[in-house]
């Protein structure tokens, strides 16, 4: 048996980067607006740094950092 793939967890406003796959590519930042999978999972609403919006299921060149609320 295969074992299960891990995708990344997210929340709404925590920031996704796309690296760039060929040298000189710049690497692309967006917000995830909304998570459409179970428990965090893809896919993911973004919106571009650009301003554009997209679904996005994440692949291994993608990091997601997460938003943390400031604590009072």
């Amino acid at each position: 048996m295969e074992a299960a793939e891990q995708h990344p967890k997210a929340s709404p406003g925590d920031r996704v980067i796309v690296h760039g796959h060929h040298q000189g590519e710049h690497s692309r930042d967006g917000e995830i607006i909304e998570v459409h999978g179970e428990d965090g999972g893809p896919p993911y609403l973004v919106r571009w740094d650009d301003g554009r919006v997209s679904s996005l299921y994440p692949s291994s060149d993608v990091l997601i950092h997460h938003f943390e609320e400031e604590q009072e």
